[in-house]
């Protein structure tokens, strides 16, 4: 799910790349802003952040002791993207194995699909592995599949998220 927020940040400006002139300044510290979130990546409260939507308020410098840096405290408005227990989303199948499928969801790329969690489907060995059902309803590699969520993990070391999902609900499983 996509979550509207509003941050408080510190963006930390060299002392080489400040100018006299008040509008340089500002186009230093927004691009630096969007530098520094980008290279977040993710939390766990908040989750993948996204983007970047309005500027709210760049706060006095201050000036730091021992670089000559300026930081200033910025407050801006950004979305991210966060799973929830519960929530039905789509992903996309990237990887089959005997035991399940890995899927790809936004900016999640450890999404697992165990195959216990897939009710009436079979795997179906060969060059091109794949999960079917009597129904001759595939799911392979590169297929859309609506699932809900069981429950996410936050890896702290990666700075990401995995998550668990289940084709137990109506309406789950490949979509056409």
């Amino acid at each position: 799910m996509f979550l509207k927020v509003q941050l408080p940040w510190n963006v930390i400006i060299p002392a080489d790349s400040l100018d006299t002139k008040g509008l340089m300044l500002q186009k230093a510290i927004v691009v630096r802003l969007l530098d520094e979130f980008a290279r977040k990546k993710a939390t766990k409260d908040l989750g993948y952040f996204m983007a970047v939507t309005t500027l709210e308020s760049i706060g006095e410098g201050r000036v730091r002791q021992n670089t000559g840096d300026v930081l200033f405290p910025v407050v801006f408005s950004g979305i991210t993207f966060k799973m929830f227990r519960g929530e039905i989303l789509e992903g996309v199948v990237h990887k089959v194995l005997k035991h399940g499928v890995f899927l790809k969801c936004g900016p999640i790329q450890n999404i697992y699909l165990s195959h216990i969690k897939m009710p009436d489907y079979h795997y179906v060995p060969g060059e091109n592995a794949l999960f079917m059902n009597d129904k001759h309803s595939k799911i392979e590699k590169d297929v859309v599949i609506r699932f809900i969520v069981i429950g996410t993990k936050w890896m702290e070391a990666e700075r990401e998220f995995q998550a668990l999902v289940s084709l137990e609900g109506d309406y789950l499983g490949p979509v056409s």
